[in-house]
Formats: C-alpha cells, structure tokens, sequence
C-alpha cells in the first residue's frame, strides 16, 4: 500500500520510543521505504540496532558521524521523503521546531523538509497541557505542520490524562491518509454536520446524546487533506477544529437545521454525521424546575428531519448519511438510505467493541444506493473518512 513511498521516522527519547518499533515494522510491512532518525536521548531507550534490523537502512544518531556515502544527510533525507513522522514527538522537539533551533540530525532535518511533517506527541498530561506546549503546537499547525492527538489514559509515570502514545496501528492508518491522498477533492465543496444537538428542557437542563463529534471532524478534516473546500455545522463538542473549513457552532436541532437547509446549494457533496435529536420539547421552562412529586411528564414534539428533507431537494448533489444502531443495522441502515434519498450510508453498530460513541476507532459499513456494500474492519475514525470519501467519489465519478 505504500510501495514506493518514503518516511522517515524521527524518534525521541521518551518512554514510548520503544513503541516505534512496531510503527516501523508496520510501515516497513507496507513496502514503505522506512529511514530512522534518533535523537541523543532516544538511544537511551531503544538500540539503533532494533530499528536497523527492521528497516533495512542504516539508522543515524549522530549530526556529525562519518557518513556512509558522500552525501549531506540531513538534505538528503528530506529531499527524499515523502513524509517525516515524529514519533513519538517531545515537547522538546515540538518546543525546537517552533523556534527556529536545528541543533542535532533530526531537527535539522525537518527544517530541511519539503515534505509533509506528522507530529505524534508523546508526554506527561501535564506537560501536553502546559500552555508553553499547546502554543508551539498551534503555531506549528497553523504553518502546515501536521499533529495527531494523543490519546488519554494511564501513563507510565504513574498519572492517568491525556498525552499517550496511540497505538501504532493508529498511526499507520493516518499516515496512509496522507501518502495515498491526492487532491482529488480539489474544486469540490463537501459540508459536514458533526456533534450532538441539545435540546433546552429549562435554564440548566437539556436532552442530548453520547456523540463526541469525533467522526464528523474526522470527515472535514480528510475532505480538507484531499483539497476540498469544507464547512463543517457542529453541535457542541471539545474538539479543536480542523484548520481551514469554515465552521458554524450550533446548538439545537431547528438551529442545525435551519444552517443547512440555508447553505446547502453551495455545496456538491453533503455528508450528515450529526447525531441530531429526534424530538424536543414542546416547551422550554423560563426558570430551573424544581423537583416536586415522584413523576415529571415532559411533552416532547418532532425535530425537522434534515436529511430526509436534502433528499428531496439535492438535486445532483451527493447526500451521505450515518447509521448508528444498536440492533437490525443493515434493516434499518437500508430503510434510511431509500427513505431519505440519500446516495449512500454509513452503518455501524455502536454496541460493538472499538465502534461506540466517544472511541478513536470505527467500524462501518458502507451501503450504496444500488445496494452494494463494503465492510470495513476496526479502523481509525481518520482511516474511515478517507474509505468514506473514497466512495463518495466514486459514486460522483459514476
């Protein structure tokens, strides 16, 4: 799948460094051409000779060793990439990128780079949170360097937040994503809907649902990699968006409605991944409700069903829709898919492992109008919406 490409893997010292050793296998498994950079401190955790076993290519460590043919390697290697990965990235390495420093082969490298740089940051909660960290690294995103979150749980110093190393697999499908993307999308005009809706029930109280909103950034975020222009409507989340679409924060069902039917007719392709609410209620209450007796009856009434109404009106548009459910998903994914007249719908189970609402993985299925159908196995929310779009393409292409 990667034959032919070319990634150069910088490791830093951190605990997860033993960690890339599996990314580089599985690169390496790929028919990836697989280069591996260390820094000072990462030998201090794996052996040069680990990765070198692994990659086939010699693994540099030192700036200034004698090469092993006459060439300028740090120019080198970045002429020669098609992507640097950062794994795991150190605040440090993060911190030198940010201000200009290339002291050691690594940094000077990725100063070197025309290629895309994928950070993965690897580090203690804290200090992913610390505001130094958060700053270098929007300011890095905003000159086109490229992060990967990290994901929350136990560290290995003993404290649990957010910070750790994804898992390889992770990685592998997000840097897929970028080698085997083009800009194919370019020209085109993709709005997301992503989030959950809340519905006010009084001043402090509200229906929603458990959606993240991860899937539907994930979705803008591939249509933006491809050379789309995207505007993704977003219930509320904490999710930073994806530099450069346009994005409108909603709050309620009509809200959400009402931003989508005013802008549809601007856009070729329409992908709906909002967990909207079915109903709300028939009225919102001026003042807190006090708890009073042992039953509260709320009278609830029907949200605008956005999808089914762009069904009607899209014209030549692609309209894609989701599907979550927790029983007789195809049955109900194919009823949607007919109902609606959308072109195509991703179902998934969300009672499944590795599929439920708030993970960083998907699995889907993918079922077209003309009823074919492409199951995809666990896979990253990223990795999915570049399957998704992959389709929708296809279906445009006819």
């Amino acid at each position: 799948m990667l034959k032919g490409k070319t990634v150069v893997v910088g490791v830093c010292g951190g605990i997860a460094a033993y960690k890339a050793v599996e990314l580089v296998s599985r690169l390496k498994k790929l028919d990836a051409d697989v280069h591996v950079i260390m820094t000072a401190n990462a030998v201090k955790f794996v052996a040069p000779l680990t990765f070198r076993s692994i990659c086939h290519n010699p693994v540099i460590t030192d700036m200034f060793e004698e090469p092993k043919i006459w060439d300028i390697q740090h120019v080198s290697l970045a002429q020669k990439a098609d992507l640097i990965v950062v794994a795991p990235a150190t605040a440090n390495i993060i911190g030198k990128v940010a201000g200009g420093i290339a002291d050691d082969m690594l940094s000077t490298t990725i100063m070197a780079a025309n290629s895309p740089v994928l950070f993965v940051p690897a580090m203690n909660d804290k200090m992913y949170e610390n505001p130094i960290v958060q700053e270098n690294i929007k300011k890095l995103a905003s000159l086109g360097y490229l992060f990967m979150e990290p994901d929350t749980g136990h560290m290995a110093c003993g404290t649990s937040g957010k910070g750790r190393f994804p898992s390889p697999e992770r990685i592998v499908d997000f840097v897929k994503g970028i080698l085997n993307k083009s800009n194919d999308y370019e020209g085109l005009k993709v709005l997301v809907t992503a989030g959950p809706t809340r519905e006010p029930i009084d001043p402090v109280r509200y229906i929603s649902n458990h959606s993240s909103g991860k899937m539907g950034y994930a979705v803008a975020k591939a249509a933006l990699e491809r050379g789309a222009c995207v505007k993704l409507v977003t219930g509320p989340v904490n999710i930073a968006p994806p530099p450069g679409a346009e994005v409108v924060c909603v709050t309620t069902a009509v809200e959400m409605h009402n931003e989508v039917m005013k802008s549809y007719g601007d856009f070729d392709i329409i992908v709906m991944v909002a967990a909207v609410a079915d109903y709300r209620c028939a009225s919102v209450a001026e003042r807190k409700i006090k708890k009073s007796g042992e039953k509260l009856t709320l009278e609830l009434v029907k949200n605008p069903d956005i999808a089914a109404e762009l069904g009607k009106v899209k014209g030549s548009r692609i309209l894609v829709g989701f599907s979550a459910e927790t029983d007789n998903l195809l049955e109900n994914a194919a009823l949607k898919l007919a109902s609606k007249n959308m072109d195509m719908i991703v179902a998934n189970d969300v009672t499944m492992e590795g599929a439920g609402f708030g993970v960083d993985t998907n699995i889907v299925k993918l079922i077209k109008r003309d009823g074919s159908r492409i199951d995809l196995p666990v896979m990253s929310k990223e990795g999915v919406a570049h399957r998704i779009l992959d389709e929708v393409l296809s279906i445009k292409n006819g």
